[in-house]
């Protein structure tokens, strides 16, 4: 895709964190099962033509994990970052959402439909926040404008 100047338009794109609230907030992430070099992730993926991104925050999270009681609190933020693999443009907002507290700990999902995930299973989890590591292409970087408590822990390496 480009603009009439030639330039190419960035990929439109949804984040979510999905906060869980028991003794301490926690954050839903999910890995895909055999494939470890993904890294854990937030659910997140490509706004449809027509769509609206809180309708694309929904149903990614609802493709990626099966969760289907999270809600939309708000928007935190729009990043212009190129992909970690192709380099090509793509925006991405991120989105504050709510999970009920009775959410399992821990569940298996397999992702179905046509989409790039389709076959695939994520084993999706709820982390205590602040995390103590950087999740996959530093989705993590928006938590602390949710809850500045919030912001990954990191070692620095000086």
């Amino acid at each position: 895709m480009t603009d009439n100047a030639g330039m190419a338009r960035p990929r439109i794109r949804v984040a979510a964190y999905v906060i869980r609230h028991r003794a301490v907030p926690e954050v839903l992430v999910f890995d895909h099962i055999g494939m470890p070099e993904a890294g854990t992730q937030v659910p997140a993926g490509g706004v449809k033509s027509g769509e609206e991104l809180e309708e694309a925050v929904l149903r990614e999270v609802a493709e990626e994990t099966g969760l289907l009681t999270a809600t939309v609190v708000r928007q935190i933020a729009a990043e212009d970052k190129p992909h970690p693999d192709t380099g090509q443009p793509r925006r991405t907002s991120f989105y504050f959402l709510q999970a009920p507290a009775d959410t399992p700990d821990a569940w298996d999902h397999h992702v179905n439909g046509d989409g790039d995930d389709a076959g695939l299973t994520f084993a999706c989890r709820f982390l205590p926040l602040p995390l103590k590591q950087p999740l996959a292409d530093d989705q993590d970087a928006w938590l602390g404008h949710i809850d500045p408590r919030w912001t990954t822990v990191t070692v620095d390496s000086q």
